[in-house]
């Protein structure tokens, strides 16, 4: 699926990824850098799209000034079929319900076809019992040198994570 196989083990930071905006366009990872970001797996159809969503946006909205937040969000049907649609489709969702952080492509985050960007989190950040994606909305913290920091599971409401997000800024 991707062209140049990426060697996980070698990987220094998110920033040597690349992945495609919502519209199609290559965004190298690097535009990040100094920045913290919050990268989570979404499903406009989910039952936690409703708060995550509105969460993430009060987050992004409050610190994405004052301190610098980025919030990168993949759509990924691999739970539930929860993102049956197309990046139209995906995009209309989001200009919809005025989503003004960064949204990718959807993309598949695990098995044999997972973006290399997710296949790099859950190797540096593993889950509880295993590396996998358990479900959608899950949200992995990164640093200003584009380390991946903390992972949080589907059922973290966004707004807690600023405890967690203060001891990076």
């Amino acid at each position: 699926m991707f062209e140049n196989p990426i060697n996980i083990l070698e990987v220094k930071s998110i920033y040597e990824f690349v992945a495609k905006d919502i519209y199609g366009v290559n965004v190298p990872l690097k535009k990040y850098r100094g920045h913290v970001c919050i990268i989570t797996n979404v499903a406009s159809k989910c039952g936690y799209a409703k708060f995550n969503y509105a969460e993430l946006m009060d987050l992004y909205d409050q610190y994405e000034e004052s301190k610098g937040l980025r919030v990168l969000a993949f759509p990924c049907n691999q739970f539930g079929d929860r993102e049956p649609g197309n990046s139209i489709d995906i995009a209309n969702y989001i200009n919809d319900n005025k989503i003004r952080f960064d949204v990718f492509e959807k993309i598949e985050v695990n098995g044999e076809n997972a973006h290399p960007l997710w296949t790099y989190l859950k190797h540096k950040k593993p889950g509880t019992t295993r590396d996998f994606i358990k479900w959608n909305f899950t949200k992995f913290i990164v640093d200003r040198m584009g380390q991946p920091v903390e992972r949080h599971g589907p059922s973290t409401p966004p707004k807690d994570l600023v405890k967690y997000l203060e001891k990076y800024w």
